[in-house]
């Protein structure tokens, strides 16, 4: 998954309400599209794009498909963030022992 995908995946207000719903619990898609003031095929859409992004997986019971979020997906998004939030934090004691040593 490129983190790219995820930030446009996540970036749709309708997708992100999607992933937070199936990252509480696996729904299946007749279940999520109850939630929301869009059809069952949108919400299949909008799915796809979060599976497409690495964000969720699906699988089959019957004739449902059941949506869960994919911890992976968040584990190297999360990896993303913490590579720059660390790069942050270092400069920032850099720069508060730089001020230190001028005292």
């Amino acid at each position: 998954m490129a983190y790219q995908d995820a930030f446009t995946a996540l970036g749709d207000p309708t997708r992100r309400h999607l992933f937070e719903a199936v990252a509480q619990r696996p729904r299946a898609v007749g279940e999520l599209a109850a939630d929301l003031p869009i059809s069952r095929p949108a919400v299949s859409q909008h799915l796809r794009v979060l599976a497409d992004a690495g964000l969720v997986v699906s699988r089959a019971e019957g004739t449902r498909r059941i949506y869960a979020a994919r911890p992976e997906g968040l584990a190297e998004l999360r990896d993303w963030l913490d590579r720059y939030w660390t790069d942050v934090l270092d400069r920032f004691a850099a720069e508060i022992n730089e001020g230190g040593e001028d005292a």
